[in-house]
């Protein structure tokens, strides 16, 4: 354990430069660096714009940012409720092992409690054993019969260029390069 337990706090805008700096170390710890291309702008109006995409909360110890959760609600049809989608949850290296991880998903699990969530999930690298287990011994259990597919960039286009125009529900519009990932 931590000598001080963790503070977790939600994000704020004066947050949004340590987030991207927290991000790209998990982006490298990943070996996915390259895929950044999160501005800071970009992820300001993610997290704080006009109809936010996300929200994130960060870990601090003696007033130092020691790791980050950046999380968004989705829906399961056959609950008819929202779940808790926890998109990235980083720790940097010199504090891992010492509770900061768990102190993050607690709080996560506490906010998905709290708002009534069906559920609360999130994907990990296959390679991550160390993570893998981690949230086995959190009681976390893998959807192994699932199989997660992505359509992005070019192949995106593609696809959406062969949508018939009719009928198309009218949604706010962002850049080609923002918003979530």
């Amino acid at each position: 354990m931590v000598p001080h337990s963790p503070e977790i706090t939600p994000a704020t805008p004066s947050d949004v430069p340590l987030l991207l700096e927290l991000i790209r170390e998990l982006a490298e710890f990943e070996q996915l660096l390259h895929a950044v291309d999160a501005t800071a702008d970009s992820l300001g109006e993610a997290l704080f714009g006009a109809r936010p995409d996300c929200e994130a909360v960060v870990a601090r110890i003696a007033g130092e940012a020691v790791g980050f959760a950046l999380f968004f609600h989705n829906f399961s049809t056959f609950r008819a409720r929202r779940g808790l989608y926890l998109e990235d949850l980083y720790v940097r290296p010199a504090m891992r092992g010492r509770g900061v991880g768990k102190a993050l998903l607690l709080h996560l699990a506490a906010i998905a409690a709290q708002r009534g969530c069906a559920r609360f999930e999130w994907a990990v690298l296959d390679w991550n054993q160390h993570a893998i287990d981690f949230y086995r011994s959190m009681g976390a259990v893998p959807m192994d019969e699932w199989t997660v597919f992505r359509v992005s960039g070019e192949a995106l286009a593609a696809l959406a260029q062969s949508a018939p125009a009719q009928g198309l529900i009218a949604a706010p519009t962002r850049g080609p390069t923002e918003g979530p990932t």
